[in-house]
């Protein structure tokens, strides 16, 4: 135990050599925003020198990958519509054994899947505290797969889940305020994170923006994510032929693959698809576009502004999420109120290089305080408190 005169702040511990348990529906080599921080929050954790146990679904990768005495392994199914993820099964005896043998402080249960279910009433029923993670907002994904009259629903079935546990996890203070207004109990912020060393401009590649065919007079717009309908990708096609009306040199570039792609493809054959990218990969196509361009309103958070940012990028996104926290609009790009404003702002932007060029390097320095250590220790202190708190309800520290 740690001493300490003072009440810790969130970067302190109570406790060294803590066991965590983190239960995932998804998780790299899944790409996507929830597997990233997962991972991310996992690998901090491990760093502090904690015990972590990470159950999860079986991946077509584990096939012939040696087994791991820290991972417990489910059943999976392949996610409609998304080939590339699964969900959990259900695994109440596999849970319930795995957690009395690794007997954890306290859980993170990131998804609100089958698996996550499960787990959620594992935790309870062994007495152990549980934080959820509030990562997705599938009432609104109702509406974008022409079901709208179930976002009742799908908001009903997200706070029950999420009102089981002991805290639930938010990227933002904007998420933290609608959750606490819709009836969501215990709700904690969390902030987000982006490795600065990976997302950087120093990896703009000319190779690359040739093989865009991009000269310098020529703005690249980028858009990195999956390539589905809750994504708004019509508003980026949109903004983009408005721009090319007075720049036809303008490029408009894709990174990411999904069920849309298809038909973006063949409805747009000039456009620049490079399919999933990785690591420094991934960090050149980001470092070598000019604009970035963020048309969702479905995000809780939405990772990849703050990877653009850290990459040199000035950004065009929607008042939410990453860019209601983080995106200084008129300073690192345009955080804009509705679908005008985001093509004006696109236009705008993209005709004019110095002023572009000069809010990604603001946006570049502006995420340099973001770092990940920083947000595991936060982890840290939130999961070490519902332990505590567990322990001597009498004594309960204020979260």
């Amino acid at each position: 135990m740690r001493a300490a005169s003072r009440a810790p702040t969130l970067s302190q511990t109570w406790e060294s050599d803590m066991r965590y348990a983190i239960v995932t529906e998804t998780y790299p080599p899944d790409i996507n925003g929830v597997a990233l921080t997962v991972q991310g929050l996992e690998e901090g954790l491990r760093q502090r020198g904690h015990e972590i146990s990470l159950v999860r679904p079986h991946q077509p990768s584990d096939t012939h990958a040696p087994a791991r005495h820290d991972t417990l392994l489910v059943r999976g199914v392949r996610l409609p519509h998304y080939p590339g993820l699964r969900f959990g099964l259900p695994a109440p005896l596999a849970l319930r054994e795995h957690l009395r043998h690794f007997a954890p402080d306290a859980i993170y249960v990131a998804t609100e899947g089958p698996l996550g279910w499960s787990a959620l009433r594992a935790a309870r029923r062994l007495g152990i505290p549980v934080a959820t993670g509030f990562h997705t907002r599938f009432d609104h994904y109702m509406g974008d797969y022409g079901m709208p009259w179930l976002r009742p629903v799908a908001l009903r079935w997200m706070r029950r889940f999420h009102n089981g546990g002991d805290a639930t996890l938010v990227p933002t203070r904007e998420l933290a305020d609608w959750l606490g207004q819709t009836a969501f109990a215990k709700v904690q912020r969390l902030a987000r994170a982006v490795d600065t060393s990976q997302f950087h401009p120093r990896f703009r590649d000319q190779a690359l923006r040739q093989q865009w065919q991009a000269g310098e007079q020529a703005p690249a717009l980028l858009s990195v994510g999956r390539i589905a309908a809750e994504k708004n990708l019509r508003l980026a096609v949109q903004s983009f032929r408005r721009l090319q009306q007075q720049c036809p040199q303008a490029r408009m570039v894709w990174v990411g693959d999904g069920p849309e792609r298809a038909a973006l493809q063949a409805a747009n054959p000039d456009f620049i698809f490079c399919g999933m990218q990785r690591g420094e990969d991934l960090a050149r196509h980001y470092a070598s576009a000019d604009l970035f361009v963020f048309p969702s309103r479905s995000e809780t958070f939405g990772n990849v502004t703050l990877e653009a940012m850290a990459s040199g990028l000035a950004t065009v996104a929607f008042d939410s999420g990453a860019a209601r926290e983080h995106l200084r609009s008129g300073l690192h790009g345009a955080a804009v109120a509705d679908d005008a404003g985001f093509i004006e702002a696109v236009v705008d932007l993209g005709g004019d290089g110095p002023r572009r060029r000069a809010m990604g390097a603001s946006a570049h320095l502006a995420v340099q305080a973001l770092q990940p250590a920083q947000v595991a220790a936060d982890f840290d202190v939130l999961l070490s408190r519902l332990a505590q708190q567990r322990k001597e309800p009498a004594h309960a520290i204020p979260a």
